[in-house]
């Protein structure tokens, strides 16, 4: 079995799949709730709503989200004598980073999913909104799932090398919160940060925080290019750590 078929299936009873369902379905309805206890309708339809699930969920419950992922999948080789039976194994360093990774970055990529499925349902059923979600959404939503791969990547990394479950989720709150202040103060010079990185794909095109409202080749562009040099230079760089030192905090 190798090292991602094995971690696959650690998922099936994992603790990450009430996150994976409950933290983007909460924060959609949170988003709604003061229109619904009105009984208003969104001022622009469709883009009120999005905006008001995403907006929020961007600037720290999705990093947070992740972290959760990351101390998750790697808890398991923290106990006993786990990390040494794992080190010592067959598999080689690169691919338990990059299978660990891959698989946070797939429980990121449901999250989305759900969270895309749930403003859809809420526009639909709760404001009774003609027509269906503008397709600009459906793509800032698959360019989103890009865009977190390289904070699945720095998360996965943080839980390996530190035992604390909730350190990794420390960090991820604090490093979102610097690195969305970086991109309101210089804008795209700060998707040198993974979670700056997150914060600017999944705020695209809301015309809030970071963003003026429209989407543009040249600002995809430089997500798309931003999370795929972070991604393998963060696998790249774990594994060389993961080779030389071998060890925990």
């Amino acid at each position: 079995m190798n090292a991602l078929s094995a971690e696959l299936v650690k998922l099936k009873r994992s603790l990450a799949w009430p996150i994976v369902l409950l933290l983007p379905i909460v924060l959609v309805l949170a988003g709604a709730a003061t229109q619904l206890a009105d009984g208003r309708q969104p001022e622009n339809g469709w883009d009120t709503v999005w905006l008001q699930s995403v907006g929020f969920y961007g600037l720290f419950p999705l990093a947070i989200g992740i972290a959760i992922f990351g101390s998750l999948v790697w808890r398991v080789e923290h106990r006993g004598s786990n990390w040494n039976a794992l080190m010592s194994g067959p598999t080689s360093s690169l691919h338990i980073v990059t299978a660990k990774a891959a698989v946070v970055a797939g429980l990121t990529a449901i999250m989305q999913v759900v969270l895309l499925a749930a403003v859809i349902v809420i526009g639909k059923v709760a404001f009774g909104l003609p027509g269906m979600l503008p397709g600009q959404h459906f793509a800032v939503t698959g360019l989103l799932i890009l865009a977190t791969i390289p904070v699945a990547a720095v998360q996965s990394a943080l839980s390996m090398f530190l035992r604390s479950f909730a350190a990794p989720v420390a960090i991820a709150l604090v490093a979102s919160g610097v690195s969305t202040a970086a991109l309101m103060a210089v804008g795209d010079a700060a998707l040198i940060s993974p979670y700056g990185v997150a914060t600017r794909a999944a705020l695209l095109g809301t015309g809030s925080f970071v963003d003026d409202g429209t989407v543009t080749g040249r600002a995809v562009a430089a997500i798309f290019t931003a999370a795929g040099v972070l991604t393998i230079a963060l696998i790249v760089l774990t594994t060389r750590v993961l080779d030389r030192h071998d060890t925990r905090i």
